[in-house]
């Protein structure tokens, strides 16, 4: 049998109970968050997109005539300069060519001097000739006025000048000369093309660069149209990438720029050089072209990289981590801003450019107010009234590279 003093502890002791968990019902919950704080500093809207490198300018070397090679003067990876002897081709037969060439040149020329010698000779001998006989038909003349000769006289000198003429004019027209001309002009042609394809077998570097590939053994004839020597120049690379028609429209030629190589953490900055007039006919995108340095020759053409152009630079801008942005069903952005007293609720914003890990807050933040980034998810899925009431525990982020032991 319980006594009355003992059922009335017991009544009371269910009642306090009651009440202690009615009261701790209606207990605020407490969240623990990161905090980040908006900043008032200059942000880049960049275009990042794939791209594969290729040397800044490349010679992919194609003898003109065909002859087995005689002797490489390089390897692979040697470097050269433009200009430089990088192997030669088998050439007697062209070597015997260009000196029986050499020797009809050098007979026409003698044969056409001879020529002009004559014919000089001959016109001047025409016009002392043609002169002479102007001065007897003159003489005829005036003798006939005074009656001192006949007619016949007159006109037998005249004939004999107009023969002189004719003479005077067939030496001028050089006939001879010209033929020895045409012959001496024909054997320089021949001399030139027989010496142009001795030139031929030697190969030069038309670059600086670097040799790459070299796929003929010294011996061998190089199958027609194909290349026995390739020259890149490496000193600057070139990443190649396609992006979108509305990305083109914001980036111009000169725009900054980096290229990183996958795999590779490191950036190199660089140079928009080139923003393609014309679609891609097969992914209607635009190629661009991104130049950097490369020191040490580290990035390789053909590798895989990533290029980041700043298309768009904003020098005061309200920034904010990306993760703080919270979006509606509806597409609408919102964050959960603390006050003073750490005190949360959700704050509309509208948002703009992103660069890195940030973001562009236009409207709805202003500088140094705080917003929650870890721990912001959690809290939207509150109800107002009770988000009011929740007790936040700011806690500071981890730093990168930390190691817990």
């Amino acid at each position: 049998m319980i006594r009355p003093a003992a059922l009335a502890i017991l009544v009371s002791s269910f009642l306090f109970s009651g009440c202690s968990a009615k009261e701790s019902d209606q207990v605020a919950p407490t969240v623990t968050v990161e905090v980040a704080t908006a900043e008032n500093k200059a942000m880049e809207n960049k275009v990042v997109a794939d791209a594969i490198l290729y040397p800044r300018d490349q010679a992919a070397i194609t003898p003109k005539i065909s002859a087995p090679v005689q002797k490489f003067y390089v390897d692979r990876g040697s470097k050269v300069h433009a200009g430089q002897l990088l192997a030669e081709l088998e050439n007697e037969d062209l070597r015997g060519a260009v000196a029986e060439n050499q020797g009809g040149y050098q007979q026409a020329q003698a044969e056409y001097d001879t020529t002009v010698q004559k014919a000089q000779q001959d016109l001047n001998l025409a016009k002392e000739q043609m002169d002479e006989q102007q001065k007897v038909y003159e003489s005829r003349e005036n003798l006939f006025k005074q009656g001192a000769i006949s007619s016949k006289e007159v006109d037998d000198a005249r004939i004999a000048l107009t023969q002189d003429r004719d003479q005077y004019d067939l030496a001028q027209k050089q006939h001879d000369l010209k033929a020895a001309e045409g012959q001496l002009s024909s054997a320089k042609g021949r001399s030139a093309s027989a010496e142009a394809q001795l030139s031929y077998t030697r190969i030069v570097s038309p670059i600086d660069g670097v040799v790459t590939d070299r796929p003929v053994y010294q011996g061998e004839m190089a199958p027609s149209g194909s290349p026995i020597l390739t020259v890149m120049d490496l000193s600057q690379i070139i990443a190649r990438a396609h992006i979108s028609q509305e990305e083109a429209s914001r980036i111009k030629v000169g725009a900054s720029a980096t290229i990183s190589v996958v795999r590779n953490d490191s950036e190199i900055p660089g140079k928009v050089t080139l923003v393609s007039p014309a679609l891609d006919p097969n992914s209607t995108t635009v190629e661009i072209w991104v130049q950097a340095a490369n020191p040490g020759e580290r990035m390789k053409p053909g590798a895989s990289a990533r290029v980041s152009i700043v298309a768009e630079t904003i020098p005061h801008a309200i920034s904010i981590p990306a993760d703080a942005v919270l979006t509606g069903d509806d597409g609408s952005k919102s964050v959960v801003m603390l006050d003073a007293q750490n005190n949360p609720h959700k704050q509309p914003v509208k948002t703009g450019i992103q660069d890195g890990d940030d973001i562009q807050v236009t409207e709805g933040l202003k500088a140094n107010d705080r917003v929650v980034t870890s721990g912001a998810f959690e809290l939207d899925k509150e109800d107002p009234d009770v988000l009011a009431k929740t007790k936040i525990q700011v806690q500071a982020p981890e730093k990168s590279g930390d190691d817990s032991k």
